[in-house]
């Protein structure tokens, strides 16, 4: 499939599973905007990707042969991300794709009733919020486009529980709520929404991912062994790549899906299926 001549925005695209989503659409011919907080966030017990990061993510979208536009925007913040927007319609005349993937994994690890204001409210406005900003930046756009395709990673924690992750089960939950609210708005505009719920996801090196060791240290599993530990729970016995859920993304993105909208992919090696 092809995406030339589309322009394509990517939150969260300086590490993981971002970049392997901002790459994937570049070798599809697209124009890749890379968007991402580009430093740590106060209550977020772990780096997040850096501006030097998000540069990398640039370079390995023009070695895959596309036309890059990096932007520094926190999710949590509107007018960054409305600014953001504009500025990749000025360069590139028209927002055809927008991949909702910015996230963080904890504060978690918890049990429901340790957990603090500050740290629930901060993965609902990263987590869920935050795609509602871009939601909310892109759409006039793709609506007087009449085309558009959103594309929201959610998580398979969107459809099932999970222990001591209740705010980052309820933002993710909330994610996929939203897809199927909007896909109706925006329906007889012709802009499709829909989500992808990856499960474990492994620490590829070359997209230097971290959250699976993050979900396994707020667990208490040992970091070294903690791809076995998860493994474990995967009918196909292997853990989702990142290049899974980014080939998911761009078919979604594609004409092939074009009747699709509302819609929820799993890229879980079956865990969900149980």
């Amino acid at each position: 499939m092809t995406l030339a001549g589309r322009c394509v925005i990517v939150t969260g695209a300086a590490r993981g599973v971002g970049r392997a989503c901002a790459v994937a659409f570049a070798r599809a011919g697209a124009d890749v905007v890379a968007l991402d907080v580009g430093h740590d966030i106060e209550g977020v017990p772990y780096p997040l990707g850096s501006g030097s990061q998000l540069d990398l993510t640039a370079e390995l979208c023009r070695e895959a042969g596309g036309v890059v536009l990096t932007a520094r925007a926190d999710v949590r913040d509107s007018v960054a991300v409305t600014a953001a927007v504009e500025r990749a319609h000025d360069r590139f005349g028209r927002i055809d794709v927008l991949v909702n993937n910015a996230g963080i994994v904890a504060p978690s690890g918890k049990v429901v009733h340790e957990v603090s204001d500050e740290e629930w409210a901060l993965l609902l406005d990263v987590d869920l919020s935050g795609a509602w900003r871009a939601i909310r930046a892109v759409g006039p756009i793709m609506t007087a486009q009449r085309s558009g395709s959103i594309v929201n990673i959610a998580s398979t924690a969107g459809l099932v529980g999970y222990r001591h992750f209740a705010g980052y089960v309820a933002a993710k939950h909330g994610l996929v709520g939203l897809t199927k609210a909007v896909a109706l708005d925006y329906a007889p505009h012709r802009v499709r929404v829909n989500a992808v719920c990856p499960g474990n996801i492994r620490d590829s090196a070359w997209v230097e991912g971290r959250m699976l060791s993050e979900v396994a240290r707020s667990l208490g599993v040992p970091v070294d062994g903690h791809e076995t530990a998860f493994t474990a729970d995967q009918p196909l016995n292997a853990l989702v790549e990142p290049e899974d859920v980014a080939s998911a993304a761009v078919w979604l993105a594609s004409d092939d899906t074009s009747r699709v909208t509302g819609s929820v992919v799993t890229v879980d090696g079956g865990f969900t299926a149980h």
